[in-house]
């Protein structure tokens, strides 16, 4: 067994560092060693191209203060209307894939994998995870071809895209961060390959292009479901806002929403304070009906004074019926309000849930074993996600081949963590995941996942 997990780490730092080589690409026709005396009008000369499509396939030239220095390397674009391969061309012909059922998933990994800030250790920790996967994969019969790059914020991912391996790939996980999105998004629509963001990215890019799976889920997406969950658990509830006096908040987005749809349905709700006198925080509640209270933050020292608050409540009426509906947030202090999320027949919505199952102590045991450190002690938990993202992304491919979409019809996996579902963004464009929970704690004491 210890041989095993030599092998195993022996694997993972191999994966890790890739060699660097460069090769021509679809992307461009050639890259440009710059030499002692060469100029952005000589190079551009010298390739028979303008000067602004130079500048479009290096946009760094169009910094201020930009100066072109020897040893750097300079894109040598496609000439536009002559050069550039159209699709569909026989030049595209070779980037058409043999079908990823009969054998080897090959898998690119494009993140921040370095130990030098805490994205490259979050990072190390999901690709870890992701290893985990593959390895359980390859015991189901499932056999993968793992490619990894270091890609830091820094990094000019262009370049990483001409290093071997990269367009031979089926499905790339990356990049982190926004900036590199349309390069590899660029990439993988000429390679006719998947790409998977994981983590969050700002821009729309999923909405332009097929081969993107966009896994996260921006603020505005995840506050219109959570509306329409608490409108499908509350129907007929008395709801109580409770303003909390943060003024660092951003949780308005969610009560005002809901203010504006009750009162569109007329619908009556009370607001009351958390400084409020007694009397006035008990006029809020209704003493007959079903009450629901939303807090409009997320923090815990507002959600304790809350607590405090309903506990006198319910000392002085006992027959007070309420529920709360909280905020992702509110995972992150369970060590805490467990008691009391169940007291209160709390529902808290979430794209992922962490929960301590034997599947999950399994992992994280192996983890340990296998990499001599504990997961973080973040939410969601990073391998976690990697092992599900793996689990869920090639079960996929080996069932359903490159038509695989990722919808939820393509049942492929039971997650540990991280569910994923997923529904067309935009005609003409990627997928988005939509999967979304609300984690229930039960006043039995039980605790329900309810999907959407």
């Amino acid at each position: 067994m210890k041989a095993f997990y030599k092998r195993f780490a022996l694997l993972l730092l191999v994966h890790m560092f890739a060699l660097s080589a460069l090769a021509q690409t679809n992307q461009w026709r050639a890259i440009h060693k710059v030499k002692k005396k060469d100029t952005i009008f000589g190079i551009a000369n010298l390739y028979k191209i303008s000067i602004p499509e130079l500048m479009e396939a290096n946009p760094e030239m169009k910094q201020e203060g930009y100066v072109l220095k020897k040893g750097n390397f300079v894109f040598i674009p496609f000439e536009k209307l002559s050069n550039q391969p159209a699709a569909g061309t026989a030049q595209d012909e070779q980037f058409k894939r043999s079908d990823v059922r009969k054998r080897a998933i090959k898998v690119g990994m494009m993140l921040p994998l370095h130990d030098v800030d805490g994205d490259g250790r979050r990072m190390v920790e999901y690709y870890r995870g992701f290893l985990m996967a593959c390895e359980s994969l390859k015991r189901q019969g499932i056999s993968t071809d793992i490619h990894a790059w270091n890609v830091p914020r820094e990094a000019d991912i262009r370049q990483t895209l001409l290093e071997n391996g990269a367009r031979e790939c089926d499905i790339i996980f990356g990049p982190l961060y926004t900036a590199q999105v349309k390069p590899l998004a660029d990439f993988c629509r000429t390679y006719n390959i998947k790409m998977v963001i994981p983590f969050s990215i700002n821009g729309d890019e999923v909405t332009r292009n097929p081969q993107i799976y966009q896994v996260y889920q921006s603020a505005a997406l995840q506050n219109e479901t959570a509306l329409k969950a608490f409108a499908d658990r509350f129907p007929g509830y008395h709801v109580v806002i409770v303003d909390c006096n943060d003024s660092t908040s951003t949780k308005g987005l969610f009560t005002m929403g809901l203010r504006q749809r009750l009162e569109a349905k007329g619908n009556k709700y009370n607001i009351t304070n958390l400084n409020s006198s007694d009397e006035n925080f008990a006029k809020a509640f209704s003493l007959k009906g079903n009450n629901v209270v939303v807090l409009n933050t997320a923090r815990s020292p507002q959600l304790n004074a809350t607590f405090a608050r309903l506990n006198k409540l319910k000392a002085i009426y006992p027959q007070l019926s309420v529920s709360m509906f909280g905020y992702t947030e509110w995972l992150m202090y369970t060590n805490v309000y467990t008691e009391l999320y169940h007291k209160y027949d709390a529902y808290i919505p979430t794209t992922s849930y962490y929960h301590s199952s034997p599947s999950v102590q399994w992992i994280e045991n192996n983890f340990r074993r296998w990499f001599n450190v504990d997961m973080q002690q973040a939410l969601p938990r990073f391998a976690l996600t990697g092992y599900d993202h793996a689990q869920f992304f090639l079960h996929g491919l080996h069932k359903h081949g490159n038509d695989f979409k990722g919808t939820a019809s393509e049942f492929v996996y039971t997650p540990l963590q991280t569910p994923l579902k997923f529904k067309p963004a935009a005609q003409g464009g990627g997928m988005q995941n939509t999967s979304f929970m609300l984690i229930h704690y039960k006043p039995n004491r039980t605790i329900d996942s309810i999907s959407y």
